[in-house]
């Protein structure tokens, strides 16, 4: 599964792979599943206010303090996530060894450097 990803240059920029996990029955974030959710769907109405915004014209500053408040959203739930991976998905993968805790420490790496770059 792919899908293209937003950037700030323009609508779309380099595929996003999902990364099948066979492995594990459930993720590092399922406990705290619910409260992901209600963040993401805060930040899913900030971006729609952030529409509105731009709709009705309103002044340039206010809009990119929303912007700005909306971006330390989505960190601040994108760093949860790593969090939450590293502590669960890449720990049994180190305690598994092998070509199998290289792999995950590999995917957690570049996740960084994603996050890093954006």
């Amino acid at each position: 599964m792919s899908e293209t990803a937003p950037s700030a240059s323009g609508p779309a920029s380099a595929p996003i792979e999902a990364t099948p996990d066979a492995g594990h029955q459930h993720h590092g974030y399922i406990s705290s599943k619910d409260d992901y959710l209600k963040r993401l769907r805060r930040i899913e109405g900030q971006a729609r206010g952030l529409q509105n915004m731009v709709a009705e014209e309103k002044y340039c500053i206010d809009i990119l303090t929303q912007v700005s408040a909306m971006t330390s959203a989505l960190e601040s739930v994108a760093l949860g996530l790593l969090n939450d991976h590293l502590n669960h998905c890449v720990v049994e993968a180190v305690a598994e060894g092998g070509a199998v805790a290289e792999a995950k420490l590999k995917e957690a790496s570049d996740a960084i450097a994603r996050l890093v770059r954006s």
